[in-house]
């Protein structure tokens, strides 16, 4: 599971951002950039408590949004900045399991998580879109991971999306499933114990 638990992994194909033609890195951040109408598309019409169930070992949309709102801002966000500014950056680990556990995501709001997303992202795609062929080739190393470029960013941001869409698929797949039961008369499964097993 790619929850709010675990480590992040480097790109299948490191350099694959520099590898692309103008076309194809521009569709990579628009990809990227729809993860904000992804995410409002899939939990926009919730409630709140709803927001908050878990479906059996999947983290809930409160889970997920706030996970994804903090790597954004405090991982991918420090990341590239420091890339940018620092010679041979040490980039620390995302401990999500910590920062999971200390906020208490699923006590927070469900709205206020995806804002926070979309504003966190936005930046992020703003800063890449101004990066400078030079640029991208900036390294440093990141706990956990090892050597990195700027230019790995775009595909490990793009790798941990598609992580979490499988998840939330699987989260609205198996509500589904659930509303089913319920209306036959079968009681839902015991709600499962997401498992938080690592660092993202």
């Amino acid at each position: 599971m790619n929850g709010p638990g675990k480590r992040e992994s480097a790109p299948h194909d490191p350099m694959n951002y520099m590898r692309l033609p103008p076309e194809g890195q521009q569709q990579l951040l628009e990809r990227l950039a729809s993860m904000s109408s992804f995410l409002a598309e899939r939990f926009g019409a919730l409630a709140e408590d709803e927001a908050k169930l878990r479906v059996d070992d999947v983290f809930s949309p409160v889970e997920q949004v706030w996970h994804l709102a903090d790597l954004e801002r405090e991982g991918f966000g420090v990341r590239i900045e420091r890339l940018l500014n620092e010679d041979d950056a040490e980039l620390p680990d995302f401990d999500g399991t910590a920062a999971a556990q200390r906020r208490k995501y699923r006590e927070k709001s469900l709205r206020e998580g995806m804002r926070a997303f979309a504003r966190a992202r936005q930046d992020n795609i703003d800063a890449l879109a101004r990066v400078t062929p030079s640029e991208w080739k900036r390294r440093g190393v990141q706990q956990g991971v090892g050597p990195i470029s700027l230019c790995d960013i775009p595909t490990m941001m793009a790798e941990h999306d598609a992580a979490h869409r499988d998840e939330i698929n699987a989260w609205s797949g198996g509500r589904a499933v659930n509303q089913h039961r319920q209306v036959a008369g079968q009681p839902p499964p015991g709600e499962g114990e997401a498992r938080i097993n690592g660092r993202t």
